[in-house]
């Protein structure tokens, strides 16, 4: 038996029990830097470290103070919050006080976030600030599991006219009421982590979806131990490094993070405001980071768009140096895989040295000078944006996983890795492509089932614990998967032709530099179309050049000049595609996707349906007078 399977095979039951060995282990060592507003709000953050001793003493009291409030073991205790430091520690306290985690976006409404609540039976809700605070107190009577509200933020814990008796404390509170247990109870922790087994509930996390009710997915306490050994057993992230970790907690790939990280025991900076994160990147200089492709989409058209605005001689550089980067990294890859080296000939090597100077290195200085990899997941990253930030020195590797999965039961092996592929599968886990094309997939990540649901559990887990994934791929000859839709997604025109929308929408991301969204329709008509919606800040900042600069989004985007350039980059991508995958018709959205209006699920992934049914005028009108109207 290789060492990686000893690791794999002889994990302990939870990453509880990790938690404890590593504090044991390097206790002084600095476990995660977090930011610190300055006082008025004027100036720059202050960074805070805190080491894994501290970190454990704030764990342990969130735990004592869980089971002080009569919390057993698997009971559920809600967590909607954003991406901050008292997120990782109040999931570690859940489970460190043996019960399970129900996640919850912050972004979610009063009334999805209420059903939830009661569809876990969650006891016990962890609350970032006053707004969640009133999500849950709206929807009171409609949960009569939820005991008490414990609120992140001290000066948001107050109660109100109705509120139960100590139904609203503080997280500080929490902490105080733990700690004043430890006293008396000492070593009541480590006896509650003791008692968990690997079977045991650890996370329920109800998938965003793109239709109908969300799913709560059961996650035991094993598939997070494995996913830590795992993801560490493939050689990605090292105790030296250091983590930017941005990502909605809520999300399972945020879990995967924290949980690696524990294992490795690397630093982890956390902060979740997606606003600070091009400012952040230079202070914390990361090593890793991990992100969805809509954040190297929003990056490369930032760099486009700056080149733009600095005259058509930059411009010219910019687009030879971004053709050299992708050439690069394409000759490079190939060459690793036939020889083991990544070399390129000499004539593209002196391009290539010419564009880091002019181009690639103020790109790589701005993700803070040392990043050795970036890891993208929940969508597909188009090949071309992969390929130029390959070229220019960083490395995007792609995983792939879903809820149901534990999140990465693929990536990318680091030197290794193939642009425009997930890469393998990690240690431990089992990949087959059925008959169909889809991916199904067995291992120790693989969910215990739908929470409460057995009968839309059994369409998608065997018997044997073959997953279902609902996703079309290709294995190659060495085990690297290729993505290629997903199964629902797949259109069928009436010409009998299938067609992958996500496929041709990557590759107009890679063509246009002002799109933020695509959506190609063309399901049973006889042509594609596409609704398509612009980043805001670039097409703003190109409006300005034109001369339109006084007028809102809304008018820019209805503005002729804008509907002649998108048009251009449509034509552009149509060169590239074979007949039937063309988009004849496009129209421009008057406003961009997003979250708020659930277009968007929370990991940016587009809601096809919803998209579909707020723009059936639009849709409607590009097949008005065809034979199918």
């Amino acid at each position: 038996m290789s060492d990686t399977q000893t690791m794999i095979e002889n994990r302990p039951p939870s990453v509880a029990t990790l938690f404890i060995e590593r504090v044991a282990a390097t206790p002084n060592g600095e476990a995660y830097r977090y930011p610190v507003p300055p006082a008025g709000g004027q100036g720059p953050d202050e960074w805070r470290s805190l080491s894994w001793e501290q970190a454990a003493k704030r764990v342990y009291a969130i735990a004592a103070g869980l089971i002080e409030l009569g919390v057993r073991s698997e009971e559920r205790i809600a967590l909607a919050s954003g991406t901050r430091i008292d997120w990782i520690l109040a999931d570690l306290g859940v489970m460190c006080g043996g019960a399970a985690t129900t996640t919850i976006y912050p972004s979610t409404n009063a009334e999805e976030s209420a059903y939830i609540l009661a569809d876990s039976g969650s006891r016990v809700l962890i609350a970032e600030d006053a707004e969640q605070l009133a999500k849950a107190r709206e929807k009171r009577a409609e949960l009569p599991h939820l005991a008490h509200v414990v609120v992140m933020n001290a000066e948001d814990a107050k109660a109100a006219d109705g509120d139960p008796e100590g139904w609203v404390l503080s997280l500080a509170d929490l902490e105080a009421r733990g700690n004043a247990y430890l006293e008396k109870n000492p070593e009541a922790v480590k006896e509650r982590v003791a008692t968990i087994t690997s079977d045991q509930l650890a996370t329920l996390i109800y998938t965003s979806g793109t239709t109908g009710r969300p799913k709560g997915v059961r996650l035991p306490h094993d598939c997070w131990s494995y996913m830590a050994k795992a993801t560490v057993a493939t050689g990605l992230i090292t105790k030296d490094d250091v983590q930017y970790l941005w990502l909605p907690l809520a999300h399972v790939f945020g879990k995967v993070l924290t949980s690696g990280q524990i294992e490795v025991g690397h630093v982890t900076a956390v902060d979740g405001r997606i606003d600070k994160i091009i400012e952040n990147l230079p202070v914390v200089r990361p090593t890793y980071m991990a992100a969805v492709p809509r954040i190297f989409e929003k990056v490369y058209n930032g760099v486009a768009a700056k080149a733009r605005a600095g005259g058509g001689a930059k411009y010219k550089i910019f687009q030879w140096a971004a053709g050299v980067a992708r050439e690069y990294a394409k000759v490079t890859q190939d060459n690793f895989r036939r020889t083991g080296q990544a070399t390129a000939p000499f004539g593209l090597n002196a391009k290539h040295k010419v564009a880091d100077a002019l181009v690639f290195s103020k790109i790589r200085e701005a993700f803070g000078g040392r990043m050795r990899a970036c890891v993208s997941g929940s969508a597909a990253l188009a090949p071309d944006i992969g390929f130029f930030f390959a070229g220019a020195g960083i490395h995007i590797l792609e995983g792939y996983g879903l809820t149901e999965s534990s999140a990465a039961s693929f990536v990318n092996p680091g030197e290794a890795y193939r642009t425009g592929t997930v890469g393998k599968p990690l240690p431990g886990t089992e990949v087959r492509i059925a008959e169909d094309g889809e991916i199904l997939l067995r291992g120790p990540g693989i969910m215990q089932g739908y929470h409460g649901l057995p009968d839309k559990t059994a369409e998608v887990l065997e018997s044997d614990g073959w997953f279902h994934t609902g996703d079309i791929g290709e294995l190659s000859a060495d085990g690297y998967l290729r993505i290629t839709d997903r199964k629902k997604d797949l259109i069928k025109t009436s010409g009998g032709k299938y067609i992958s929308p996500a496929e041709v929408e990557g590759q107009f991301k890679a063509v246009c530099p002002y799109v933020s969204n695509i959506l190609v329709h063309g399901a049973d008509r006889n042509f594609c179309t596409a609704l398509i919606s612009l980043d805001e800040p670039t097409i703003l900042a190109w409006a300005q050049e034109q001369g339109l600069g006084a007028k809102t989004y809304a008018e820019v985007v209805a503005a002729p000049e804008t509907q002649a350039l998108v048009e251009g980059y449509v034509n552009e991508l149509n060169e590239g595609l074979q007949r039937w995958q063309s988009i004849k018709k496009f129209r421009l959205l008057p406003r961009d996707l997003d979250v708020e209006n659930g277009e968007l699920t929370p990991s940016l992934k587009l809601k096809r349906p919803v998209v579909e049914r707020e723009y059936k005028h639009l849709i409607d009108e590009m097949y008005a007078g065809t034979r199918e109207a």
